[in-house]
């Protein structure tokens, strides 16, 4: 079954993608919540235009998130957590945490767009989360969890 996405789909697209899925899980799941419509001829031939006429307009968005990724990658942060034996935190520092954080400095970038390895941090020291700014840019974000200073 061929539809089209009205919306960003985790692991299956992003919005204004043709699909293709199974009768199942488009019928039951994705058509009743309003994520995609069915692609009929009629409807490819309308996402066409959609997608030329919003062309350039996607160009300055494109190079707008190229610029916040520029950005990001000369920032530094270090998010300060309580820390008991052995590094080990009390609680985890989350995708919400950095975002949060990243805030605070200018950033305001969703937390579901965060993606921190293993979903939440444990220890202190360094990591890296894969930030998704565009479909077509996302940036590799180093920070480091510190200890809180009491």
């Amino acid at each position: 079954m061929e539809l089209i996405l009205k919306q960003d789909v985790e692991h299956l697209g992003f919005k204004d993608d043709v699909v293709t899925v199974k009768n199942g899980y488009g019928r039951n799941y994705l058509i009743p919540r309003g994520m995609a419509t069915m692609a009929t001829p009629s409807a490819k031939k309308v996402l066409e235009e959609n997608l030329r006429q919003r062309a350039h307009k996607e160009k300055k968005i494109v190079d707008a998130a190229k610029s916040t990724a520029d950005k990001l990658a000369q920032l530094e942060v270090k998010i300060p957590a309580k820390v008991g034996a052995g590094d080990k935190l009390f609680g985890s520092v989350t995708a919400a945490d950095l975002a949060e954080v990243l805030a605070k400095e200018g950033h305001e970038i969703d937390k579901k767009f965060i993606s921190i390895k293993g979903g939440s941090i444990k220890r202190s020291g360094p990591y890296t989360a894969d930030i998704r700014l565009h479909r077509e840019v996302k940036v590799q974000f180093n920070f480091e969890v510190v200890a809180e200073k009491k």
